[in-house]
Order: C-alpha cells, then structure tokens, then sequence
C-alpha cells in the first residue's frame, strides 16, 4: 500500500469511528448518504450479537478495498480531459463506497472487533503500487481507458468477496450490503465495458 492510501484510509477509519460514537444520539442527515441505510440498525444491541466471523473478515476486506476505489476515484476526477460519463461514474462509485466504509467500519466497532486485516492477507482485486502510479500519472483519455480497466477488476474482487458473505455471513445488516454491493458493482461493470468500447 502508498503513502497516499494509507492516509485515506486512515482518515476513513477516524471519520468512521467519530461518526458512529455520534449515530445513537442522532439519525438525522445519515438518510441523505448513499449506502448509511445498511447502518441504521447498528446501535441496536440485539444486531450486534447476531454476526459470525464470515461478517468481521468481510467489514474488513472490504474497507480497504472500497478505500482504494474511491482513492482512484479521486485520482480521475483530479485530472483534466477526462470524458464527462468516467466522470460521473467515479462520483458515483466515491459517493456510493464513502459511505459504506463508514457502515462498516461502526459494525466492527459495535462487534469490538478491530478494523485491521491480519498482515499479509490479500484482496482480490485490489491494484498494486505500480498500477496505482501508472493511474496517477495517466492523462486524458489514456487514464480514462486505465481507470476503467482497473475498476472493472476491482470491482470484480469486491463481488466475489460479497458472494462469499452472501454465502457464509449471519448478520443481516452484513448480508444486506453484500447483495447490494453485488447488484450495484455489476452494473457498473456492464456500464465500464460499454465505456471502454467507445474510448
């Protein structure tokens, strides 16, 4: 992992962790971010005793898989000559994963559980360092076409972590946000390749 994502993830986990100690005082405003409604239920004691181990390795997988999608996201939307549908995908894939990171991240915290993958434990999908530089450097249409081929992958990996959830999860909350990460990222994907071929 880079400098740079290690920073935004670490600035997700404290902006997590700040939202929930403040989610049991008030609801307002969490029905106007994509993706919080899978959180509304966290501070119900009864949701935090139904989750297995399948729910904890899967809050943690995927915050720093959806991490690494919005620090692209970033990436793309930082650059100039970029065609305006790339753009508005990677909006809506920063404004979409922002916000779950946040849900997780209050269920693991809810579940006492830590936030941290054990080292050296992998996700698919996630690009390595050298791809993460190349997308930094890209520009114009060069970086759409990169940004593109990345995320479908990316997304790719996010899916089968989700099914595996689907699959092995007990938390309802948890299994919720798997199929509908499932859903979404699909789309996106068919959307992606459709992108790619007119680029």
């Amino acid at each position: 992992m880079n400098k740079k994502f290690l920073a935004l993830f670490t600035t997700a986990i404290a902006a997590a962790i700040a939202l929930a100690g403040c989610a049991s005082g008030a609801g307002s405003g969490s029905e106007s971010m994509p993706g919080m409604n899978h959180g509304s239920s966290s501070s119900a004691p009864a949701a935090s005793a139904e989750h297995n181990s399948a729910d904890v390795t899967f809050a943690r997988m995927m915050i720093p898989h959806h991490a690494q999608a919005v620090e692209m996201s970033d990436m793309i939307l930082a650059k100039e000559a970029i065609p305006a549908p790339v753009t508005a995908l990677a909006t809506q894939i920063r404004e979409a994963q922002g916000p779950e990171i946040q849900t997780m991240t209050g269920w693991l915290k809810d579940w006492n559980e830590p936030t941290e993958m054990a080292p050296g434990h992998s996700m698919t999908g996630m690009v390595d360092d050298a791809g993460m530089k190349e997308l930094e450097a890209a520009q114009g249409t060069e970086a759409a076409k990169l940004f593109l081929t990345q995320m479908i992958a990316h997304h790719e990996g996010a899916i089968m972590m989700a099914n595996t959830e689907t699959r092995d999860g007990k938390d309802p909350r948890a299994l919720e946000l798997s199929k509908d990460i499932v859903s979404a990222q699909e789309a996106e994907i068919k959307e992606m390749q459709d992108l790619l071929a007119t680029l």
